[in-house]
C-alpha cells in the first residue's frame, strides 16, 4: 500500500511538472519557439463558446421617506454567486479591431430584506390610505415570507461587443472591449396577477444595459483561450411596482432599481 502511494504520488509530481513546463513553452519561451495558430486571427469570422462565473447585485435608490430612516438604509440586497454559458460570434473588422456577438444564459438569485414594516407603521398607524377611500391593513407582526424577498432570475444576454486589441505578443495578446447588451428575464413575474402580499416580487422581463470587458487571449496549438473580467450594467429600472391595493412596505420603499454584475469569463475558439 505504501508502495502504492509513494508511486501515485511520484506519477502526479511528474505530470504536474510536464504540464507547467508545456504550458511555460507555449506561453513565455522565447528561444526556438513556434507561433500557435498563427493565421487564426484572419480568418473573417470564428466561433468557440465561453463558461462564466457570475455575482449579480441590485444597485437601489430608496424612497428618502418609507426607504430610509435617518441615513439608515431599510432595504438591503444581497449577492450570490452563480454561473453562465453562451456562444462566441467573432467578425474580424481590421488588424485591431473586431465585432463580438456573443449570447448566454445566466442563472441569478438576488436575496432582498425589508426592514420597513416599522417605519411604514410608525408614518401609518391607521393604515395606508388608498385611491378608494379605504386603508390598507397594517402588518404589525410581519413573517420571513414578509420581510425577505428571494428573487430568482434567468436571463438570456445578447452583448453585442467591439473588441480593440494590442500586437501579439508571441502566443498572448492582450485586449479590450466594450458594447451594449439586450436582456430578456425569463423568471421577471411582470405579468403575474400576485405582488409581495402574495410573495411575488416582480421585475421587468425586458431590459438593457451595457457592458466593459479586459483579458488577454492565449493561444495554444489547437484552440484559443481567453480568460476576461467583464462588468454589465443595466440602464432600465427594473422595478414593477405592488398594486395600488398593496400597504407600501415593499416597492414604494425603492425608487429605481438596475442590476449589476461582475463577471469572470473562460471563452474556448
Amino acid at each position: 500500500m505504501k508502495q502504492r502511494l509513494i508511486k501515485i504520488l511520484s506519477f502526479a509530481v511528474l505530470l504536474s511538472t510536464n504540464l507547467q513546463a508545456q504550458t511555460y513553452n507555449n506561453l513565455f519561451r522565447t528561444k526556438d519557439r513556434m507561433d500557435n495558430l498563427e493565421d487564426f486571427d484572419l480568418n473573417k469570422f470564428s466561433y468557440g463558446f465561453y463558461l462564466a462565473a457570475n455575482n449579480f447585485d441590485y444597485k437601489m435608490n430608496l424612497n428618502p421617506v418609507l426607504g430610509m430612516d435617518g441615513n439608515q438604509n431599510l432595504v438591503e440586497s444581497k449577492a450570490t454567486y452563480s454561473f453562465g454559458a453562451g456562444l462566441i460570434g467573432k467578425m474580424r473588422l481590421n488588424e485591431f479591431f473586431d465585432l463580438r456577438i456573443e449570447p448566454g444564459l445566466h442563472f441569478v438569485q438576488r436575496d432582498l430584506t425589508f426592514n420597513t414594516f416599522d417605519r411604514v407603521n410608525e408614518l401609518y398607524p391607521s393604515g395606508f390610505p388608498l385611491q378608494d377611500g379605504n386603508f390598507a391593513e397594517v402588518i404589525s407582526n410581519p413573517d420571513e415570507a414578509y420581510t425577505k424577498k428571494i428573487v430568482k432570475s434567468t436571463y438570456i444576454d445578447i452583448p453585442v461587443l467591439l473588441e480593440v486589441h494590442g500586437d501579439r505578443w508571441y502566443n498572448s495578446r492582450p485586449y479590450a472591449a466594450a458594447g451594449i447588451n439586450y436582456l430578456v428575464n425569463l423568471q421577471s413575474n411582470q405579468t403575474s396577477e400576485g405582488d409581495n402580499l402574495q410573495n411575488t416580487f416582480r421585475t421587468t422581463t425586458h431590459n438593457f444595459g451595457w457592458s466593459a470587458e479586459i483579458g488577454i487571449q492565449l493561444y495554444f496549438s489547437r484552440f484559443k483561450l481567453t480568460p476576461a473580467i467583464r462588468g454589465t450594467f443595466f440602464t432600465n429600472n427594473e422595478l414593477v411596482s405592488d398594486k395600488d391595493t398593496t400597504p407600501p412596505y415593499w416597492t414604494p420603499t425603492i425608487s429605481t432599481m438596475q442590476s449589476r454584475a461582475f463577471m469572470f469569463v473562460l471563452k474556448f475558439e
